[in-house]
């Protein structure tokens, strides 16, 4: 059967799973304010005016977690999924999931319907979101490696802003169709991921480790060398999985206990943190819950849908900003991106605290739908704090987000890579389970002080990635492996190394794929000169 070996194709079409992410996300941040979804779940009654009031904000945080939950246990799954079955079928798997849930999401009746409707999408997303960047990496040659991987938190943001867009048009319809029509529709991307998959090769690595080696081979010649099997490009990278391969079969068995033993557990807490840490930014205050932000701002008109554009603007922002780090992210590093990241977002959490707590009043009876909408800004501070909403995404955008999922894949050995980053991924689904379901109480209940905790998390996370991450852009994989285990020839050069001392090595892996390839053309006028003469 005919397949794609175009990278960018090839990513183009994984990374539609992690619209799937995207595509959950504004599905419900965008109709939660909404009085079709409010009167659906009612639980609380009616206001004076007499709109419905919708779930209690315990119950609404359970709702909102319930796919983050199922992306905990979907991302654990993953691992031992992919490693059975391939890297690309765990994808498929995770695809055939999701159209299951988001029908039963769109059918749902009543609360505890809706609630397992998510969670089954949620562990779809977890599968998803593990191995498609496992996928890409393993494909990718280092000095694009960065980009093919940052297409992930790309394909996430045109997710969010599809369905924002999607949800905001719905919602000028009558009845549930308002909320139905939306939820139904995001199982075409699920449709189109599977049959796209179906023409796409699986990871040589993956292959490779099952000891089918003609067809990693092939694959590698596809991808790399343009169907060429003796291109030097494909020949060295063969001879580099091989050597992985063999060393790793003759050294250890795999399993997730290996992660936490003596000579893993630096490169996990790395690899688990950088997922623990992109969600205790504090973006999902931003994406979940930006109506409530944006209607204590004072953006909503007094409709439902009032406030639901000025929101959508942020993920107009979401798309924009991650295109620069698909371009340079591997230029900059990933250590200069996330560390900038980490300060910008710390500074407009700081200035959203203190404008809510200096200019914030205690909104009016029957102001507001939402107990968790406990706070009311107008005039200038108001404008601040939008602003610095809408600066805040700019800043995540190109830095932690697609870093995030570029960063775990690159820490790990092959035959522990689909387990590991499984691993770091649910944390990543832990955190933002507890944080969907914390974000409303907590408006509640603390109010401004929700900024002053994510602002510290934040530098926190920055002293974290300065002392302690060290920098992965442009390496081979294999050459990564060197960077934490001793046991390897040419190891030394990096033990010990501080990880403020690890350098981007952008210009030397060029010039190595450069001069490859123009040692592949010149193997291949040789071949024909010969050819011709004779």
């Amino acid at each position: 059967m005919f397949k794609f070996g175009n990278i960018y194709v090839i990513a183009a079409v994984a990374v539609i799973g992690g619209a799937l992410f995207g595509f959950d996300i504004s599905s419900m941040s965008a109709i939660i304010s909404t009085q079709p979804y409010l009167c659906q779940f009612n639980q609380r009654g009616f206001d004076a005016n007499g709109r419905c009031l919708g779930p209690t904000e315990d119950v609404q945080g359970g709702i909102t977690a319930a796919m983050p939950g199922g992306s905990w246990l979907g991302a654990l799954v993953s691992g031992v999924v992919s490693d059975k079955f391939g890297r690309k079928r765990s994808i498929q798997i995770g695809a055939i999931v999701w159209i299951i849930g988001s029908v039963i999401v769109c059918a749902a009746i009543n609360i505890p319907m809706l609630a397992i409707g998510r969670i089954i999408n949620g562990f779809s997303v977890g599968i998803c979101s593990a191995q498609v960047p496992v996928y890409i990496s393993e494909i990718s040659p280092p000095s694009k490696r960065g980009r093919l991987i940052g297409f992930q938190q790309w394909a996430i943001t045109w997710g969010i802003l599809i369905m924002f867009f999607i949800c905001y048009g719905s919602s000028f319809l009558q009845g549930e169709a308002a909320f139905r029509l939306p939820w139904g529709l995001q199982a075409i991307p699920a449709v189109l991921l599977f049959v796209g998959l179906c023409v796409l090769p699986e990871s040589p690595r993956w292959l490779a480790k099952k000891d089918r080696w003609d067809e990693a081979t092939s694959f590698l010649a596809l991808i790399h060398g343009k169907g060429d099997t003796n291109s030097p490009w494909v020949h060295r990278e063969l001879e580099e999985i091989r050597e992985v391969v063999e060393f790793e079969r003759a050294n250890a068995d795999v399993s997730y206990y290996e992660l936490f033993t003596s000579r893993m557990i630096n490169r996990t807490t790395i690899g688990v943190f950088t997922q623990i840490w992109s969600q205790l930014t504090g973006m999902n205050v931003m994406m979940y819950y930006i109506t409530y932000v944006f209607t204590m701002a004072g953006l909503s008109d007094g409709s439902s849908n009032g406030v639901l554009l000025p929101s959508g603007i942020q993920f107009v922002i979401n798309v924009m900003m991650t295109v620069p780090a698909l371009l340079w992210m591997d230029r900059w590093g990933r250590r200069p991106t996330l560390l900038v990241g980490a300060f910008f977002m710390c500074l407009w959490l700081c200035l959203n605290a203190g404008m809510f707590a200096v200019y914030g009043r205690p909104p009016a009876e029957g102001e507001f739908t939402s107990k968790a909408e406990s706070m009311a800004v107008s005039g200038t501070p108001a404008k601040v704090i939008i602003a610095s909403t809408y600066l805040f995404v700019a800043s995540f955008a190109p830095t932690w987000g697609p870093v995030s999922w570029t960063y775990p894949p690159e820490l790990f050995p092959l035959r522990l890579r689909g387990k590991a980053v499984a691993l770091c991924t649910s944390s990543n689904w832990a955190f933002n389970f507890a944080l969907a379901y914390f974000v409303p109480p907590a408006f509640a209940n603390i109010t401004w002080r929700v900024y002053v905790l994510f602002a510290t998390f934040c530098a926190a996370m920055f002293l974290h990635v300065y002392f302690m991450f060290p920098e992965t852009a442009n390496k081979p994989l294999e050459e990564i492996e060197e960077m934490f285990d001793d046991t390897k020839p040419g190891a030394i050069k990096y033990i010990g190394t501080p990880a403020w001392k690890t350098k981007n090595t952008r210009s030397l892996a060029l010039r190595q794929e450069r001069n490859e390839m123009l040692s592949s053309s010149e193997k291949v006028g040789d071949a024909v000169h010969k050819e011709s003469v004779a």
